[in-house]
């Protein structure tokens, strides 16, 4: 089979709407896999996040995190890649951010490459419902007043709110660091109402994930089918020879397509992975 290199958003994508895979995407997904196939995820997700969901799959390929500002190896558990900001940069975005009001989660490294997310005592109702969501979670941690120490390496810095809360501060952001930082917003899909604005180094996004990702498994952006819904998985859409849109993306990702699949609660990517892997037997 030519083309049997596959990299695929998780939420809105490869999940359902209620954050669950069904038992035919898991069914397609395995037996694609024990065929060959190269397949993985790119996810906003951290890896403890998504391995909650997820881990019915036995995911052997590297996986793209945090939209790219980690590249983690489920075999090994080791990152195996990444970027991130340094921690003057960050603490200037955490500051920026208090001036506005608004406290965020710090996702970061530590020196044993074990995630942490700090954080000061939560009180707004977006940040809760993020923290319940995640009942249990080591990473967590609430500190007195945030900072990022120097000992850290920040992955990505995540503010919850409304919409009017959160523009403000993205163009503040934008204004100030330009080119250096990248900012994304986006709706979140779980909390009604509430927008996520998160700020990363310049190469964290889903476009250089899917650069390093090629380079490990061996093959080229043109070579890799990728799957998405929303505005995060714009860059993988402009660099992968193949581009599917489930039917519930975002318009601006449905423009970019190679050709729209059904949606995320009709199994859009199983059933494209299945559709080819019938068609063509795989190496």
């Amino acid at each position: 089979m030519e083309n049997n290199h596959f990299l695929t958003d998780l939420d809105g994508t490869l999940l359902r709407s209620d954050a669950s895979l069904s038992a035919f995407t898991i069914h397609v997904i395995n037996q694609a896999l024990a065929q060959g196939a190269v397949i993985s995820y790119a996810t906003a997700r951290s890896y403890i996040s998504s391995h909650k969901i997820v881990s019915v799959i036995p995911w052997k390929y590297p996986i793209v995190l945090y939209n790219g500002a980690m590249i983690f190896d489920p075999l090994s558990k080791k990152v195996i890649g990444g970027c991130w900001l340094d921690h003057v940069t960050a603490n200037e975005i955490v500051e920026i951010g208090r001036a506005h009001g608004l406290i965020p989660f710090l996702f970061a490294l530590d020196e044993e490459d074990k995630e942490r997310v700090l954080h000061e005592k939560l009180i707004r109702t977006g940040d809760l419902s993020f923290y319940n969501s995640r009942p249990n979670d080591p990473r967590f941690g609430e500190i007195p007043r945030l900072a990022c120490p120097d000992s850290l390496r920040t992955l990505i810095i995540t503010y919850i709110g409304l919409l009017h809360e959160l523009e403000p501060l993205k163009a503040e952001i934008e204004r100030l660091f330009g080119s250096q930082v990248h900012v994304h917003l986006m709706k979140d899909a779980y909390i009604a109402n509430h927008y996520f604005l998160e700020f990363s180094h310049s190469m964290a996004n889903k476009k250089e994930g899917l650069k390093q990702w090629t380079e490990l498994v061996g093959c080229s952006p043109g070579d890799v089918t990728v799957f998405g819904d929303n505005l995060n998985d714009l860059g993988m859409f402009e660099s992968a020879g193949t581009r599917v849109a489930v039917s519930n993306a975002h318009p601006a990702l449905i423009a970019l397509s190679t050709l729209v699949a059904e949606s995320n609660d009709e199994d859009g990517v199983a059933k494209y992975i299945d559709r080819l892997t019938d068609k063509k037997k795989l190496p």
